[in-house]
């Protein structure tokens, strides 16, 4: 009985925390306003900068959405970086080049760690614009995905702006539970931003300065790791310029991608974004991470114990309804925000399978190595 007692104690704790930190998360989302834009005329000269390596079955319908912006032509530019794909992905950019769309193939001899932030470097070493903003060659936005990036931007000045990614289109139970599960990391980001300590972004949707990458040594101390052409240039960005990252609230600068497929492919996506965490400046944010895995932890612990010792099971259900509701007042805004609060039934399974996902992905995705576009990658 002491145990027990000890073990719920502990459980408490650690359960009240976690209810602090998720109130957090919704005082965070909340603090960020719905953007309405000004009439401010365009002035800034954009690149818009995707890296693609064997796409050919998305690429078309990214390109017709960039090329079909209402941002002005004569202030856009669209570069595409080829890196090394085996398909025809190089041949359908080409086909764009009279609609002003730029081709850079990608041509390194020597084996490298991270592709993805040589193409981004090597595009930004030759564009023309001051704004670079970065999408990736599966995604889908509307019209007024760029002119309302940059209408933020020049009315608030930020050095980097993060703004919203989503899963459409979905084909199945496990797809739509991404969807949900995709749309709290996006609110957790944002909701960082809105309480000025900014910890994760999406580069599906990242726009920041020409100057302040250079400023900040772009890629450089961080482009021995695969990933983190996004966050961690956000916490290198964050940690020069206090207070100049912005979240764009508003629903047409949202950007939407697929989800995962199969259950092999979303693990090694999730190894990917979980290997940046050990490379963050900003030891708080490990510290965060930390905490939140011996939550889930325990909530796991908790209940295998309760197989043998019923007491327990009464803790873990606790432990589980606490973290459902508050994680469900969370995702109220947010999806209401993406206008898919249908998701929220799905709930109940996302909570306990999160949990599994959680203190599996934060061993596995800090060890070893991982497949990402057919290479072998850390």
């Amino acid at each position: 009985m002491e145990l027990l007692k000890l073990i719920s104690l502990l459980s408490a704790a650690l359960t009240l925390v976690y209810g602090l930190l998720v109130l957090t998360f919704i005082k965070g989302w909340r603090n960020l306003k719905q953007i309405n834009f000004s009439q401010n005329a365009p002035v800034t000269k954009v690149s818009v900068i995707v890296a693609a390596r064997d796409e050919e079955l998305n690429i078309r319908r990214t390109i017709d959405d960039l090329v079909n912006q209402d941002y002005p032509k004569h202030l856009t530019e669209i570069i595409f970086i080829d890196d090394h794909s085996t398909d025809r992905t190089a041949e359908i950019v080409a086909s764009y080049a009279d609609s002003g769309v730029k081709l850079i193939k990608l041509n390194e001899d020597r084996a490298l760690n991270s592709y993805k932030k040589k193409a981004i470097q090597t595009a930004i070493g030759s564009c023309s614009g001051d704004l670079i903003v970065t999408t990736d060659a599966d995604c889908k936005m509307g019209v007024k995905w760029l002119s309302s990036v940059v209408s933020f931007y020049q009315e608030k000045g930020y050095k980097m702006i993060s703004s919203p990614v989503a899963y459409f289109e979905e084909k199945s139970l496990f797809e739509r539970l991404q969807s949900l599960e995709f749309l709290y990391l996006i609110g957790l980001g944002a909701s960082t931003i809105g309480n000025k300590q900014p910890s994760t972004c999406n580069g599906a949707n990242l726009a920041y300065e020409k100057n302040t990458f250079y400023l900040v040594g772009g890629f450089q101390g961080i482009d021995d790791l695969a990933s983190g052409d996004d966050e961690l240039l956000l916490h290198k960005i964050a940690a020069k310029y206090p207070g100049k990252i912005g979240f764009l609230k508003n629903r047409d600068a949202i950007v939407y991608t697929h989800a995962k497929e199969n259950l092999r492919s979303f693990i090694q996506q999730r190894k990917r974004w979980a290997s940046k965490s050990t490379r963050y400046k900003n030891k708080a944010i490990i510290v965060l991470g930390v905490f939140v895995w011996i939550f889930n932890l325990s909530i796991i612990a908790n209940f295998v114990t309760g197989l043998f010792i019923p007491g327990f099971l009464s803790v873990t259900f606790y432990q589980l309804l606490v973290k459902m509701i508050l994680e469900t007042l969370f995702l109220w805004d947010v999806t209401g925000f993406a206008q898919r609060r249908r998701l929220l039934v799905l709930i109940p399974a996302l909570n306990v399978l999160h949990i599994l996902y959680i203190v599996y992905i934060g061993i596995a995705g800090n060890s070893g190595k991982y497949n990402w576009k057919g290479r072998m990658v850390r």
